[in-house]
């Protein structure tokens, strides 16, 4: 049985609710072409993937879509060297040290992430002021690799929708690669070498 997704594309929903034979994000991408502009004819293709990667995640719902503990996902140019890199924050558990006993908590009635319907939520001001609330996150940041990334286009023409496209589908699938093994372990719910 295959782990669960941390990141996919939601091509059907953005077919369907798009308009003048354009998905969704295609028409995004033309509705703000200027935000491209820095990337024209860029010898590494990371600007152009990071800004088809933002368009595609400010969508709502996001073109790109991820798995309910994943809280943010960016994928930007390293300010080092200009490699493509990505900040990922993920709800996590609290960590073991704080669950082998209940000391530390002094029946004060401490509150992990809420849930509704299974989505995590962020407590209610209300929430708060009936108990402590203590919401574990983990944060990822990464390299991820250009191989498979396309150029980056030389101007504002018909190649720009499909290259940014194929952009967003990549990074989503080296995003997946990277950390659907670990949101499989959060789901288990159990440490790795029980």
């Amino acid at each position: 049985m295959p782990g669960p997704r941390a990141f996919w594309i939601d091509e059907p929903f953005d077919r369907e609710h798009g308009a003048d034979g354009r998905g969704r994000y295609e028409a995004e991408v033309v509705r703000r072409i200027d935000e491209f502009a820095d990337t024209w004819g860029h010898i590494a293709p990371v600007t152009f993937a990071a800004t088809a990667w933002r368009l595609a995640s400010e969508l709502s719902p996001g073109y790109v879509r991820w798995h309910r503990r994943i809280i943010s996902a960016t994928c930007l140019a390293s300010p080092w060297d200009g490699s493509m890199t990505c900040a990922v924050s993920m709800i996590s558990r609290w960590p073991a040290e704080l669950t082998w006993t209940r000391q530390w908590q002094r029946d004060r009635g401490w509150r992990d992430w809420p849930q509704l319907f299974g989505q995590y939520t962020t407590p209610s001001d209300q929430d708060v002021t009936r108990s402590p609330h203590l919401r574990a996150v983990l944060q990822v940041e990464a390299p991820l690799p250009l191989d498979d990334l396309p150029p980056a286009p030389d101007g504002p023409d018909a190649s720009v929708a499909p290259a940014a496209r194929r952009a967003v589908t990549v990074l989503a699938r080296e995003l997946n690669e990277l950390l659907a093994p670990m949101i499989g372990q959060l789901e288990a719910g159990v440490p790795a070498d029980s």
